[in-house]
């Protein structure tokens, strides 16, 4: 189906205009009642953020723990309860961090999203690197 596959390109894109515009009220109306998205266990932001504000406090920890100035988008490719894209989190410290993020749907709604890093190691350097810049010398 073209069409629902266009569309749900077109959510997962409007959803990260949104976010990243910090419009959380129109970013919220994307997502199902029951909406999650976990980060693994050995993270510095491990656990499930879960609701319509959980994308929010996701969103808030991983931006401020590890200091992320920009999110480049590379491609999103869409199937049929899925799709994924390809991110870069660049940091403030410098390195950039590559994942693809899982979005899965209900309906016309994102439920679920799963974040995967290729390399978590310049994630960890970013959260020290926002650490020892915070803690007085």
């Amino acid at each position: 189906m073209p069409d629902r596959h266009a569309q749900r390109l077109a959510l997962v894109n409007q959803l990260y205009a949104l976010t990243g515009a910090g419009d959380w009220a129109a970013a919220e109306r994307h997502l199902t009642d029951d909406f999650f998205a976990i980060e693994a266990d050995h993270l510095p932001f491990a656990g499930t953020y879960s609701g319509k504000g959980g994308l929010r406090a996701l969103f808030d920890k991983v931006m401020s723990m590890a200091d992320v100035i920009d999110m480049q988008i590379r491609e999103t490719t869409v199937g049929e309860e899925h799709a994924v894209t390809l991110v870069d989190l660049v940091f403030a410290a410098g390195g950039r961090a590559q994942i693809a993020e899982m979005f899965r749907f209900r309906g016309d709604q994102i439920c679920e999203i799963r974040p995967f890093y290729f390399d978590p190691a310049p994630v960890f350097a970013a959260v020290e690197a926002k650490r020892a810049a915070l803690t007085p010398q």
